[in-house]
């Protein structure tokens, strides 16, 4: 049986989920929709699957069992919640929406229809990344000390006035850290487990006409007692690979993109110096650190095929709807402590309402 996938949103996200539908044995793009008739034509064009002008008509579309949302950040949940309704298992691009209680109407959606939900983080599926959490797992760090995030982005000007919804809170939650960071706090969250406290400061240093930051910097207090620290940016020209360090009492691990840079640790295993060289220089593109569309699609092939499997052998996927809610919590949490100047402590009590308003450049 071929799974059929739609795709809700034909933006140019869509294009990267739609070369990685097609890679994926059993699964195939049969429908999209889009508000806009020129992109959804397009990637109907270019994919072969059926144009949709109705959101509702593509949802009764019998041929359509799984629905992968790529529309703006802050409207994922009213397609979300129409698609579960119809009983097709929801795919969401990061991140699974922008306030708790959005995630939560979407997590309830698909858990009332009893379909499937993940979102989108295809780091996790990179080699270095299943690597680190392994050792984390296997406690080869012995007493976690810190985990780092750096994503020293680079958008220009153009990229934030290329749509009405970039760079504002209303769609897109916030700037570097929600739309650009947020894989990596996904990432430090499941190395480390849930944080406790934070702190931050945030900018807008280096592009005008947006309502959000271009510069944060965050600490963070782990549950487990070890502390962090989260840099993000689109204002770092001309950008970099984001960066995940690991360090602990027994050893430490460094991760940039789908490289791993740094394995050191106090008792070495025989595989180490071969998995090292293995995954040493694999990235191949620039991670979106400079260009928005030179990502790889291997990654979402990776997670969509999880899906599929998952739908076959009635499991959850391997990140399932509360996975993608927790890292919008402590986003949240990181911009409210911005915004008062006040550690914020988790879980949040409360869905935090940001003030819809400029940032002022210090």
């Amino acid at each position: 049986m071929a799974y059929g996938f739609a795709i809700i949103g034909c933006g140019m996200i869509a294009k990267i989920h739609a070369r990685a539908i097609a890679e994926i044995k059993g699964a195939k793009l049969v429908a999209c929709y889009d508000r806009n008739p020129e992109k959804v034509q397009a990637l109907a064009a270019s994919s072969g699957a059926r144009a949709y002008g109705q959101l509702s008509e593509l949802l009764a579309d019998p041929a359509v069992q799984i629905v992968v949302v790529g529309t703006p950040s802050g409207s994922h949940q009213d397609p979300a919640v129409a698609a579960a309704k119809a009983g097709k298992h929801v795919i969401v691009e990061k991140p699974l929406e922008i306030t708790l209680k959005k995630c939560d109407a979407i997590i309830a959606a698909c858990e009332k229809n009893n379909v499937l939900l993940t979102t989108i983080f295809p780091s996790r599926f990179h080699a270095a990344a299943v690597e680190m959490k392994r050792a984390v797992e296997a406690h080869r760090f012995g007493k976690l000390t810190l985990a780092d995030a750096y994503v020293k982005w680079f958008r220009t000007q153009q990229y934030y006035d290329s749509g009405k919804w970039r760079g504002t809170w209303e769609l897109d939650g916030g700037g570097a850290l929600m739309n650009q960071g947020i894989h990596s706090v996904d990432l430090l969250l499941w190395f480390m487990g849930p944080a406790a406290e934070v702190t931050a400061q945030w900018a807008t240093l280096a592009h005008e006409r947006i309502a959000v930051e271009d510069t944060l910097v965050a600490t963070l207090g782990f549950a487990n007692g070890a502390l962090g620290v989260i840099e993000a940016s689109t204002a770092a020209f001309p950008g970099y690979l984001k960066r995940i360090e690991i360090s602990g009492a027994a050893g430490s691990a460094v991760m940039e993109e789908e490289t791993l840079k740094v394995w050191d640790f106090a008792k070495k295993q025989k595989t180490d110096e071969k998995m090292l060289a293995r995954l040493a220089e694999k990235t191949q593109t620039d991670g979106g650190a400079s260009d928005p569309a030179a990502i790889g699609h291997y990654a979402h092939a990776r997670q969509f095929a999880d899906v599929v499997e998952a739908i076959k052998k009635k499991r959850q996927p391997a990140i399932a709807g509360a996975e993608g809610r927790r890292s919008v919590e402590l986003i949240l949490a990181i911009y409210k402590a911005a915004e008062t100047g006040k550690a914020v402590k988790l879980p949040l009590a409360t869905d935090p309402t940001l003030n819809i308003r400029k940032i002022k450049a210090k």
